[in-house]
């Protein structure tokens, strides 16, 4: 699975009212036009300047503060690739598997605004295209690589009829 976008950069400690501000919280139940407010209170205007296939880059701490399972779909809905950072809150990180939402844990502070990436899944490896550099970041369990490639825990269910390890 290799993806490639532009990277858009954050900071330390994005929580999930951040991802998803909580005013909206009556979106919910239209998840494309909450989609449209991803990442508002962390950047007014990231929305209208994302295209399909970007990445949000971030320190450590992505994600932390309440379990909504609608701010790792809402980053899916709104196109994006994944999610990179130093680290992740592990509800949140979870959570984004189960919704088909690659995240990837590794350094991220030679990445900066605006750099054209290139992340290949199975082999570990995420290649700055702009620098020309190579990060290395450790492989998502096969477990988790068959639930981003089926879409999402749902999906990968529905193909089964089950929960498969292998």
């Amino acid at each position: 699975m290799k993806l490639k976008g532009r990277v858009f950069k954050f900071g330390d400690d994005i929580s999930t009212d951040l991802i998803a501000p909580g005013r909206y919280f009556h979106l919910r139940s239209n998840l494309q036009e909450l989609a449209k407010h991803v990442m508002e209170d962390a950047d007014p205007d990231f929305y209208s300047k994302i295209k399909p296939g970007d990445f949000i880059v971030a320190g450590k701490n992505f994600g932390l503060g309440s379990s909504r399972e609608h701010a790792p779909t809402i980053i899916k809905i709104a196109g994006l690739s994944g999610v990179i950072a130093s680290s992740f809150a592990r509800i949140f990180f979870r959570n984004a598997i189960n919704v088909g939402l690659p995240m990837i844990e590794c350094e991220t502070k030679d990445i900066d605004q605006g750099d054209e990436i290139e992340v290949d899944l199975e082999k570990g490896c995420l290649t700055n295209l702009t620098k020309n550099t190579k990060l290395t970041f450790p492989m998502l369990p096969k477990v988790m690589t068959n639930i981003l490639q089926d879409g999402g825990l749902i999906e990968h269910i529905a193909k089964y009829g089950d929960f498969r390890l292998d």
